[in-house]
């Protein structure tokens, strides 16, 4: 379908009952809507936004264009949750309507104050010429769920020595300050972060760039979020236009973390270690964290990238949400495991111990569209040992270790209908181990993979057809050991 920018620029309220019939009916008839992932009820998602534990509650919003599978005029769409895993949709929360988010109610962060949830975003904005403008906004929330636009933007002007690409603010609060970290791109071309400072929310003073020791890694830095652990000091952001390098970088824009020394606000430097991607696998951007109650940071991405078409885009929805993951720090780097909360989505346990002898093989009951499994494979005398989800008459998804190129290796090269193969169908890892510990996430058209308590997280949508529900374990050229549990999710 060609769409004119007069059809992508119109705001949900424009929508009529028949036009939200006839999208309802194309998702119904798609066989890949997922059964316990966040996904939009109509239409396009991405980047999660707002996330925040308000009133008894946490709130997740997501950007979201209703009318179909394209970046049209964004929305945030509003979802809510007592305890991370069953997520109420609450509707709309921003349409943009004021001139400066004609174009667009960007992305951007939620923090609470005077028992009021004050979220912030970006406006964007096209001139006559397609010429974009940038404006940081101002929403609040109270306890009844209605949001108030402020009637100006919070930050109106772009600072000299960088482009319109200048977006998607995450607010904290710090030593009596409130502070927040925008994705930026220089007029060369170049991305970075710039540190802002307010002491009431309304009023942004910029202290300027946060100084990393990058100074040329990728063209634009997006959905910048800093948070400390442990005493340890965390920037995530997403650099666009990274070449692959190695084992790196192999989806068309990367998510990632600098870690390190707290930031020194004063002088805005960060003393941190290499830049790490977040997620190892094909499908996941624009993370946004948030802290439980009990202080645990917790992590929702968009399972999707930006520009990439998905077999679902014909039935007029795209993309989902990662499940809720817990970030702790071990061993100088992020580790990342789903959120305890989900284990109320378990049904009856199938357990499973076997020694696996240059074989592939099936057990009763392990298998399924939607449900959960744990394996630990301890490698004997197998060259590779591994779990193939989702078999059936030519698919399969495989997960393996392969013991003589100390690697992992996720491949979806037989997953049903494609997806990105111009970016690969295999994503490897050096990795050595004499025990391969996975806990396994699948959907219907999704797969979550961590690896040896969330040491690698590898993420994936996937196509398959509706029969291939086969799950098969394989050791070739030796032997292995298996134990494995198996859960249906509701």
């Amino acid at each position: 379908m060609e769409w004119t920018t007069h059809e992508r620029y119109r705001p949900y309220s424009e929508m009529t009952i028949e036009q939200e019939e006839v999208l309802i009916q194309s998702i119904a008839n798609c066989p890949w809507r997922q059964n316990y992932h966040i996904q939009p009820t109509t239409g396009l998602l991405n980047d999660p936004n707002g996330f925040s534990y308000f009133n008894g509650e946490y709130h997740l919003f997501y950007q979201w264009f209703p009318y179909g599978a394209v970046h049209g005029l964004k929305h945030w769409y509003h979802t809510s949750s007592t305890d991370l895993v069953n997520w109420k949709n609450k509707g709309v929360g921003l349409e943009p309507s004021l001139p400066f988010e004609s174009h667009g109610a960007f992305s951007g962060s939620g923090i609470v104050k005077d028992d009021k949830l004050f979220l912030f975003y970006t406006g964007n904005v096209r001139d006559e010429n397609w010429d974009r403008e940038s404006y940081q906004c101002l929403a609040v929330m109270g306890k009844d769920n209605r949001i108030e636009k402020h009637s100006k933007p919070i930050i109106a002007t772009i600072p000299d020595g960088y482009t319109a690409h200048f977006r998607d603010p995450k607010v904290w609060e710090q030593n009596g300050y409130y502070y927040a970290v925008l994705g930026a791109q220089r007029t060369n071309e170049t991305g970075c972060v710039l540190l802002y400072r307010s002491n009431n929310l309304y009023e942004w003073k910029l202290l300027g760039e946060v100084k990393t020791s990058y100074t040329e890694l990728g063209f634009m830095w997006e959905c910048p979020d800093y948070f400390e652990i442990d005493d340890k000091g965390i920037l995530l952001f997403c650099p666009q236009g990274l070449a692959p390098k190695g084992e790196n970088y192999q989806n068309i824009y990367q998510s990632g973390y600098l870690l390190g020394d707290k930031l020194n606000v004063e002088d805005r430097t960060m003393q941190h270690d290499e830049f790490v991607e977040l997620d190892a696998g094909f499908d996941f951007y624009a993370p946004q964290t948030t802290q439980a109650p009990d202080g645990r940071r917790i992590l929702v991405g968009w399972m999707g990238l930006p520009e990439i078409p998905y077999p679902s885009d014909r039935n007029n929805w795209a993309h989902c949400l990662t499940i809720p993951r817990e970030l702790t720090i071990k061993e100088n780097r992020i580790y990342q495991q789903p959120v305890q909360e989900l284990k109320k989505l378990r049904k009856q346990a199938i357990a499973i111990e076997s020694t696996l002898s240059d074989e592939s093989k099936a057990f009763e009951g392990v298998n399924g569209t939607s449900y959960e499994m744990e394996c630990e494979f301890t490698m004997l005398t197998a060259s590779r040992a591994g779990v193939k989800l989702r078999t059936g008459k030519d698919e399969e998804t495989v997960f393996y270790y392969d013991q003589d190129k100390k690697e992992i290796v996720f491949d979806r090269g037989k997953s049903g209908e494609s997806v990105a193969e111009d970016y690969g169908t295999k994503r490897v890892k050096s990795y050595r181990c004499a025990l391969l510990k996975l806990q396994i996430f699948v959907d219907t058209s999704s797969v979550e993979i961590f690896v040896n308590e969330g040491e690698y997280v590898f993420t994936a949508r996937i196509f398959p057809s509706a029969d291939s529900q086969g799950v098969q374990f394989f050791s070739v050229d030796g032997d292995v050991e298996l134990k494995a549990t198996k859960w249906d999710l509701s």
